[in-house]
This record gives structure tokens, sequence and C-alpha cells, in this order.
């Protein structure tokens, strides 16, 4: 440890502003992927309560109140696009003919929407993970460019003289990697979760479809669901 200290404080003003931001991406990092863990396991958990809360209602009503009462949920907003455009649809009364497919696309556009809102900022980590090595490499090859000049200058040169100055171009390269290892295994992780609830509210879009489809002509003057109030 002591000697890595030594290395960094005696590394060229570059090679420190070069540490300097890596410190900086990887503290960005880390707050980031516990911000996005947060927000991505709150999302799974009120997917998974309104998609059970919709397979235990009795009727269409009561999954709409069910999704109106939490409007921090994905499916909140998921159900109102579908509710507004089926609504849309009883007004032109063109609903028996176009309310299948049109839903269906309202159901695609909201999914697809809160899935974005849920991806929002994770290229940021994804270019933490691409761009920290190349900063790391660009920190040691700099770092071993000084140290050459400063062998060009030294009458007699043994390995006792370049190793040190070599070690401490290396140490960019091995911070860029501690960088980007972990923003790597993040991003995939975050991919991946992205993908379960994407798939969740896949499956929540097609049962709210198909309670629309066999309950929606019960309702010609349209639905009753509290978005925007």
């Amino acid at each position: 440890m002591d000697t890595l200290i030594h290395a960094v404080l005696q590394a060229t003003i570059v090679s420190k502003c070069v540490l300097v931001l890596l410190l900086f991406m990887s503290l960005a990092s880390w707050a980031f992927m516990f911000a996005r863990h947060l927000a991505l396991r709150s999302a799974k958990n009120r997917v998974l309560s309104g998609l059970d809360s919709a397979h235990r209602a009795h009727n269409l009503e009561a999954i709409l109140q069910c999704m109106a009462r939490d409007r921090t949920s994905p499916l909140y907003s998921i159900t109102g696009g579908a509710v507004q455009e089926f609504n849309r649809l009883c007004r032109t009364g063109d609903v028996e003919r176009l309310a299948s497919e049109n839903v269906r696309r309202a159901l695609h556009f909201g999914i697809a929407g809160e899935i974005a809102r849920l991806k929002s900022s994770l290229a940021l980590l994804a270019t933490a993970a691409n761009t920290a090595p190349f900063i790391g490499l660009f920190g040691t090859v700099w770092g071993i460019m000084q140290s050459f000049t400063a062998i060009a200058q030294m009458k007699s040169v043994s390995l006792a003289t370049v190793a040190p100055g070599i070690a401490e171009a290396l140490v960019a390269t091995a911070v860029g990697l501690f960088v980007a290892i972990p923003a790597v295994c993040g991003y995939n992780i975050f991919k991946a979760r992205l993908s379960e609830i994407e798939g969740l509210c896949i499956s929540f879009g097609g049962h709210l479809l198909n309670r629309l489809q066999q309950e929606g002509g019960r309702h010609p003057e349209g639905l009753n669901f509290a978005q925007g109030e």
C-alpha cells in the first residue's frame, strides 16, 4: 500500500489528473449503481404487486381501481395510455372496429416509454465502463513517455532506475480497470433486470387487453381512470 501511495505521489501532473478523473468516475459509477438498484427494485416490486392485483381482480373496473392507487408504478401510466385510447375510440364510435389493435399499440408505446424511463442515464454507466480503461491507458502511456525522457538524461541505466517510473505509469491502467470492471458488471445486471421488468409489463398488458376485449362492450361511454387528477 505504501508503495502504491508513493507511486501516486511521485506521478506527473498529467498522470495525477488522470487518476483524479478515474477516481471521480468510480465514485459517480458506484453512486449511480446504488441509486439505479433502488429504483429498479422498487419498480419491479410495484409491477409484481400490480400484476398480482390485476389477476385477482374480478372485473375490469377493479383492475383500474387497483392501478390508480399507485401512481408511481410503471403500470399506472401503461394503464392510463390504454384507457385513454379506448375512451377516444368510444367517442369516435370506432371502438368495436379498432379497439383491439389500437389499444395493443397504446400498451406497446406505454411499456416502451416506461422501460426507456427506467433505462435513463444507463448510457452513462456504459460510457464509464468503455472509456475508463482507455483513460487509464493514456495515463500509462504518458507516464512511460516521461520515464523514458528521464532515462535518456541519465548517464547509467539499470533496472533499479527504470522500474519505479514504469510502475508509476502502470498504476493508471490498474485504476482504469478498477473503474471499468464494476461498471460493466453493473450495466449487464441492470440490463437483465430491465428485461425482467419489461416481461412483467408485457404480461400485464396482455391481461389488460384481454379484459378490455371481454368487458369493453359494457362501457360504450368509456372507462373511468384517475390519471392526471
